[in-house]
């Protein structure tokens, strides 16, 4: 039954584990302290698509890549296979028989991958899981207290899509970027400004179509001292979203607040000339006040620019291939004695390489 509040919460949600349609303020209502891994819960991916944006990773349901042990939960990255052959001239077909192993997203060669010699098979399994079977909220707080992972070209995340795409495909919809982060140690651009694990971020991104994305208007950077990294400890990352803005904090500190109004925010009047506005039928806060879901994944890599070339940016030892190669999995491969000792998976079970969660919490307004 729903409990009588003086004044109920403007907090919505739906989904699986779900049993109600209306809470009180303050009231936590998602709460995972990983004791065990909830596949009820969180639904793993189950493609090679790469994200849209060229990652090298395989997601799969496989406890070698994501488990649970003394209360966290690790998204781990580990070899596809020894044997080099297979990734030049293998077969991946992740289409699976029963509902929980359909190949889960089929763009971008998603389910079915041939290597060859130039175009080599995605060499690491990784975890991406999601609540959007099971929970999907607009607006409230969350809460993740998360560790991100040590080792080149890796891009742990932590960040909300859209239930229903209410104003049609992406980025019409939103996109919540709640933490983002790469776990090179030796990475900065050219002025020194570092882009590994001592520079996290968190970012909407919005417009009327995929090429007018007004993200860097809504994006702000978290540094820590030189050496310290976040990757050194837990941190607490929150997003406090309500009917009036978007606030994004890092252990109560805040670092960005967006307050809505996204077609004038991103100028697409100017920038877009002539593409219609997707969300004259929503609020202040459209497309950002419909419900979302929860997502955390470790991607490896990417060819669409998230890793930026040299000389704009340099790594010791430098970046293996160069963003909008086709093959940019095999330069990345063939370089893997420079990058897999980074990840250090021999030791402590590859703990260090792994995106670390301690817990995910949601609070009504």
């Amino acid at each position: 039954p729903n409990r009588e509040c003086k004044t109920p919460s403007v907090t919505t949600a739906s989904g699986a584990l779900v049993s109600r349609s209306s809470f009180c303020p303050g009231e936590l209502i998602f709460e995972d302290n990983f004791d065990t891994l909830d596949l009820e819960r969180w639904q793993h991916e189950k493609t090679l698509g790469g994200g849209g944006n060229g990652e090298f990773q395989f997601y799969l349901n496989d406890r070698q890549n994501s488990f649970v042990e003394d209360g966290i939960f690790y998204i781990r990255p580990t070899m596809l296979t020894d044997d080099e052959d297979f990734l030049r001239s293998g077969t991946l077909d992740v289409n699976g028989g029963s509902p929980y192993d359909h190949c889960t997203n089929p763009a971008w060669n998603g389910c079915v991958r041939i290597g060859t010699p130039d175009f080599l098979l995605n060499p690491v399994k990784s975890a991406r899981v999601r609540t959007v079977n099971s929970f999907n909220f607009k607006y409230g707080k969350l809460e993740i207290r998360a560790k991100v992972p040590t080792g080149d070209w890796l891009w742990p995340a932590l960040w909300m899509m859209p239930k229903l795409d209410q104003y049609g495909t992406w980025p019409r919809s939103g996109e919540i970027d709640l933490m983002e982060t790469r776990g090179n140690l030796n990475y900065r651009y050219v002025n020194g400004t570092h882009l590994g694990v001592e520079n996290l971020f968190s970012t909407l991104h919005f417009g009327p179509e995929p090429w007018y994305n007004a993200y860097e208007t809504s994006t702000a950077h978290k540094y820590t001292a030189p050496g310290e990294g976040f990757n050194n400890d837990f941190h607490r990352y929150q997003l406090e979203w309500t009917p009036e803005y978007m606030k994004f904090s890092i252990d109560d500190e805040q670092f960005l607040l967006v307050d809505g109004n996204f077609w004038e925010r991103g100028n697409f009047v100017d920038r877009a000339p002539g593409a219609p506005n997707p969300w004259v039928s929503g609020g202040k806060m459209a497309p950002f006040d419909a419900e979302f879901h929860i997502i955390m994944n470790l991607a490896i890599g990417a060819a669409g620019g998230y890793f930026p070339d040299e000389p704009v940016a340099v790594n010791d030892p430098p970046k293996p291939w160069k963003n909008g190669s086709p093959t940019a999995i095999k330069e990345f491969w063939e370089a893997k004695d420079e990058w897999l000792p980074t990840w250090k998976l021999d030791e402590d079970n590859g703990k260090g390489a792994s995106l670390q969660v301690d817990y995910v919490w949601v609070w009504a307004l």
